[in-house]
């Protein structure tokens, strides 16, 4: 357990600069598949953190509730994530193939201003 909780912490300290860097390796390129990506992977920070949060309370207090209710909060931020992708709301997704109209606003990588992947 303790290694699994070490790993967890040295990842989370790593994938912010990861994600950023990331972000600006794709803008850089122009390239929305990278800046998109680094918004996944700031998004498995975040579950990265409620995993860690859950092991550390099961580890230290003996609360055996709390990784299943990470579990479940992970599982939650999974289904709307991908609800959100099967919709196509990602700002950063490449817009349909039978939308021939660019948004003017949109950057090189095809973010909008408003975009939270910037």
């Amino acid at each position: 357990m303790d290694a699994i909780v070490v790993l967890a912490a040295l990842s989370l300290a790593i994938m912010p600069f990861l994600s950023a860097a990331q972000r600006k390796a794709g803008r850089a390129l122009g390239s929305a598949s990278a800046v998109a990506d680094s918004k996944q992977t700031l998004l498995c920070t975040y579950l990265l953190a409620v995993l860690l949060v859950g092991l550390v309370l099961s580890a230290t207090l003996g609360w055996s509730w709390a990784d299943p209710i990470a579990a479940l909060v992970i599982a939650a931020v999974a289904v709307k994530e991908g609800r959100d992708a099967w919709q196509g709301k990602g700002c950063c997704a490449t817009p349909p193939a039978r939308m021939t109209q660019v948004d003017p606003s949109s950057d090189a990588c095809g973010c909008r201003p408003d975009c939270a992947c910037r």
